[in-house]
């Protein structure tokens, strides 16, 4: 998935709130549906644009599936932002260099 398509999924409040909750650990997507109080549809709605996305994945265990962050694709993000940081390896770039 591109990174256009990253920042797209990642404009959504209730995105990124399932984002912050994935940070402490994998949920279902009861656990999640409860946190978030909203509906069965609205929450698989906003878990299939993160899978797409890549920033989730789920696997299943016994009668559950879970949910946890997508690490690496958060990594690649990083990576491509700190292209236009002003600063080279917590150095600022001298204009004599």
């Amino acid at each position: 998935m591109g990174i256009a398509n990253i920042f797209k999924v990642l404009s959504d409040q209730s995105r990124r709130d399932i984002l912050v909750m994935l940070k402490e650990g994998q949920l279902t997507a009861g656990d999640i549906a409860l946190k978030l109080d909203v509906s069965p549809a609205a929450l698989s709605y906003h878990l299939k644009l993160l899978k797409n996305a890549g920033l989730v994945i789920e696997y299943k265990y016994k009668n559950y599936i879970y949910y946890e962050l997508n690490t690496t694709v958060f990594d690649e993000i990083i990576m491509w932002m700190q292209q236009f940081g002003g600063e080279d390896n917590g150095k600022k770039k001298n204009k004599e260099d």
